[in-house]
């Protein structure tokens, strides 16, 4: 059996943040003029990393799958949005006081992923890459939903409140430089959960529930928000995947 605690996939997307970039792609923080890039770029990967930090409570005493007695996975687990929206709601303000922007950053990937759902007039562009393809959660929850969102939105305005003190970090607020961190968070949480869940299995060279034997993740910030790219991702080998265009700065990572 394989088993990946939400945390751990949140820390492979962590690692895959701090390699992201390359002459191609821009690095985390360099989307859009900064006074101090490298400084933004660390909370940028912090933040990517511990998107997940809500499931540590869910991830000590799993609840069981009474198909086969193991962990429930995570199809199994998202299905409960109401119980997902408070592990949210203990993730984001966790980091509020010492990592304000990484709250905002992770705020934003967890409000799009019920606005992409129940919200007619939400972008493309900031629906989640594996959300696409299918609906996560169910229609009877469009309430909670807008609730949780409207929380999640309070939320970020303590963490902005706390970030307006520095210029650095009221820059980082603009949509040229939060929009395309957001974005990011989105793609690489995609690109963790596609190696750590198979929704590519390599064996059989083939997308689960797709029919091909890729996917092609949308909207992927390469320069700056204006500059988006397509990510083709292609199984060559199990637990291989070859990227194109290729985002990270080295290879292979």
């Amino acid at each position: 059996m394989w088993l990946i605690t939400q945390p751990a996939h949140g820390e492979l997307a962590g690692q895959l943040a701090a390699h992201w970039g390359n002459k191609e792609f821009a690095t985390p923080g360099r989307f859009s003029p900064s006074a101090d890039p490298e400084r933004v770029r660390g909370e940028v990967v912090f933040a990517v990393a511990e998107h997940d930090n809500g499931w540590w409570e869910w991830e000590a005493d799993p609840p069981l799958s009474p198909d086969d007695g193991l962990p429930q996975g995570l199809s199994e687990v998202v299905a409960d949005s109401v119980a997902g929206m408070d592990r949210w709601r203990r993730g984001i303000p966790r980091l509020v006081e010492r990592h304000p922007y990484a709250s905002v950053i992770i705020g934003d990937h967890a409000a799009w992923l019920y606005e992409a759902q129940f919200n007619p007039d939400h972008p493309l562009e900031l629906t989640h890459q594996l959300q696409r393809a299918r609906s996560l959660y169910p229609a009877e929850q469009h309430r909670p939903a807008s609730e949780f969102v409207a929380a999640v939105r309070e939320m970020e305005a303590v963490a902005c409140r706390r970030l307006d003190r520095e210029p650095l970090w009221l820059e980082a607020l603009e949509p040229r430089h939060r929009l395309p961190h957001a974005r990011l968070l989105q793609t690489l949480d995609a690109l963790s959960l596609t190696l750590c869940s198979a929704v590519i299995a390599p064996e059989r060279g083939e997308a689960k529930g797709l029919g091909e034997d890729h996917v092609v993740f949308l909207d992927v910030p390469r320069r700056s928000w204006e500059d988006r790219t397509a990510l083709d991702l292609r199984p060559v080998a199990p637990g291989h995947l070859l990227l194109d265009p290729y985002p990270f700065d080295q290879s292979p990572l």
